[in-house]
């Protein structure tokens, strides 16, 4: 990437946080600080593979390019095949006395469109106002990236790692991940460690640096009702032809309450484990500005205004959305027609212990009481996953963001979205934690995504110190 003005990092180098911190760790950012441009050029060489999963583009080698990567920091590795896109590993284990730290990340990247609300192409990663812009920048290359970068950061300065490290990078996160539960059983024995760390989605929208402990769950679903066998006219069959459109207005518009937003499916929030008093105390602390906020997303009010209710609300307890609703033809002004069809697709937050199977079933009931003929479609799904905050690791990883940001961390006891960490949690019985590396602002799954450098800056750190911490006795 060019355009990179001479002084961009001076800032950077110039923050001194005041934190008492090892001589070790201290040399490592240094190394950091010196190393950045060429940590912005590797990341770009990633950035440049379109590795859409929905559309089977570019993944290959985007796994061929983190493989070499790995290869270059010591590390042995294996691109393993699945049903779907292949699944990188790499290890190095440096010392079997030492903790094993498993680090998770996806290379896939959602579809770029609309291309035409990009400034810049979206494969053509571009630096901007000390910003990196390219689909994957901050969802979830950039993220990865720093975890490697910070790797060979650590080992530049020290010549071996304070922990042994395994990296396993998935190629299907964007697709509900139908394949990793399947490489994990099969590679349980290879996948042994004392905690699994990731670093996936933004910070806070304050720029507080986060650590998250848990994500809820989800299901992918769509709806399809069926009209008349071809799209009628309006005028010479309206009234004695019924409507596709109306059959899902009226079973989507049954699902939740209109005044509290609570959804009325028998069943929906069966399982759902009751929040401890330390996680409502961690949500208690968080910050929220309610007006602020609604005013960014243009709208009145939030539903949940303070922000115990706000943050247990978007943690603790599932949720139905409708994402995207479709009849007819979208064309200029109006087309006057019967369609055929008409689809909505839906997607189903879970919070941990509910089992999505017996969720989906419970949709799929409350859909055929209000018509038998409307078709469901699930697509993909994920189980909810929560590490507890009694995790010896909890304090450890907070001193480290500290080491790295300057400000100890917000604790978040689970995100609102969605990552695979069940596989872990649930299949290997480990701890899994998790840093947001990005910026709040980093339009992920949007035209424009972006990574500050900043922030990949501290991201880098962020891992370096998470070694140094973890490897202490």
């Amino acid at each position: 990437m060019k355009d990179i003005p001479p002084n961009a990092f001076s800032a950077l180098r110039a923050v001194d946080f005041k934190i008492l911190m090892s001589a070790s760790l201290s040399n490592v950012f240094d190394y950091v600080d010196s190393h950045v441009e060429d940590f912005i050029e590797g990341l770009g060489g990633l950035l440049r593979i379109p590795s859409i999963a929905v559309e089977n583009r570019g993944l290959k080698e985007a796994a061929g390019y983190l493989q070499k990567t790995m290869e270059g920091l010591g590390f042995v590795t294996e691109v393993c095949q699945t049903l779907g896109s292949p699944v990188v590993f790499g290890e190095r284990l440096e010392d079997p006395s030492q903790p094993t730290v498993l680090i998770y990340g996806h290379y896939d990247v959602q579809p770029a469109e609309p291309l035409d609300a990009w400034v810049s192409p979206p494969f053509e990663p571009t630096v901007r106002d000390g910003r990196i812009y390219a689909r994957g920048a901050g969802d979830n290359k950039g993220q990865l990236y720093a975890q490697l970068m910070g790797v060979k950061s650590y080992l530049a300065v020290h010549k071996r790692l304070p922990v042994n490290i395994e990296f396993l990078f998935e190629g299907e996160e964007e697709n509900d991940s139908p394949n990793l539960r399947d490489f994990i059983l099969s590679h349980e024995r290879q996948l042994k460690a004392d905690l699994v760390y990731v670093s996936d989605g933004p910070l806070h929208e304050n720029g507080a640096p986060m650590i998250v402990l848990g994500v809820r769950g989800i299901i992918s679903i769509e709806l399809k009702a069926t009209g008349p066998n071809r799209d009628l006219h309006s005028g010479n069959w309206g009234g004695p032809i019924p409507n596709p459109a109306y059959k899902l207005i009226k079973a989507i518009s049954s699902m939740k309450d209109p005044e509290t937003g609570r959804v009325v499916i028998k069943g929906f929030y069966d399982n759902v484990r009751n929040v401890t008093k330390e996680e409502r105390q961690a949500i208690r602390i968080l910050p929220l500005d309610g007006v602020r906020l609604a005013e960014d997303l243009g709208v009145q009010t939030l539903r949940e205004a303070n922000a115990e209710s706000f943050y247990e609300s978007l943690m603790f307890w599932p949720n139905l959305n409708v994402c995207a609703v479709h009849s007819g033809v979208d064309v200029p002004g109006i087309k006057t027609i019967i369609p055929s069809v008409a689809t909505a697709k839906i997607d189903i937050r879970l919070v941990a212990d509910q089992n999505p199977d017996y969720v989906f079933e419970r949709f799929r009931d409350h859909v055929a009481e209000s018509d038998l003929s409307i078709e469901v479609i699930r697509h993909g799904q994920m189980w909810p996953a929560r590490t507890p905050l009694s995790s010896p690791y909890v304090r450890k990883i907070a001193k480290a963001v500290e080491d790295a940001h300057g400000a100890k961390p917000l604790i978040y006891p689970c995100a609102g979205g969605s990552l695979p960490t069940y596989v872990f949690t649930e299949v290997l019985d480990l701890p899994v934690i998790s840093v947001p590396y990005a910026n709040a602002d980093e339009s992920n799954h949007a035209p424009n995504e972006n990574l500050t450098i900043e922030n990949f800056v501290k991201g880098i750190k962020t891992c370096c110190s998470v070694f140094d911490r973890i490897g202490q006795k």
